[in-house]
């Protein structure tokens, strides 16, 4: 594996919603050292999800907004395409872990983008698969 981690939907959804400003303020930092080192990952599903949430917040994202994050804040991230190999991997994580079948594509694709670590909240904190922790950053 490498020093690369993977940043699960809930880190990019926390770090514009302000009802939560502790969680935000780690979201915000985690989501800057990803992009400035260069070592921090998102999938084509972590971008579909994201969308799907901030068109629905209470005050939802503005077209204007959600293009400048696209090119800001997303595409520095984004390095993980769907695949053949990762749908493949969730199906064996989803049989062998009992995790949802979209929780299977997140673990998947921190797999497969050699990812040492997923910082998710969606998971049990601490839990490995194979060289892969997940780890919660707002507890």
């Amino acid at each position: 594996m490498s020093d690369r981690f993977f940043l699960d939907t809930n880190v990019l959804v926390y770090s514009l919603t302000s009802g939560a400003p502790e969680k935000q303020g780690v979201a915000v930092a985690l989501i800057d050292r990803a992009i400035e080192s260069g070592k921090g990952v998102i999938s084509y599903q972590v971008v579909q999800e994201f969308f799907s949430v901030a068109f629905r917040f209470k005050s939802p994202i503005s077209l204007d907004d959600a293009e400048r994050y696209l090119s800001t804040t997303l595409r520095p991230l984004l390095a993980v395409h769907s695949s053949y190999s990762i749908f493949g991997k969730a199906l064996q994580l989803n049989r062998q872990n009992s995790l949802s079948w979209y929780d299977s594509l997140i673990v998947a694709a921190a797999l497969e983008s050699k990812c040492e670590t997923l910082f998710s909240e969606d998971l049990q904190d601490q839990r490995e698969f194979d060289d892969l922790k997940i780890i919660n950053p707002f507890i």
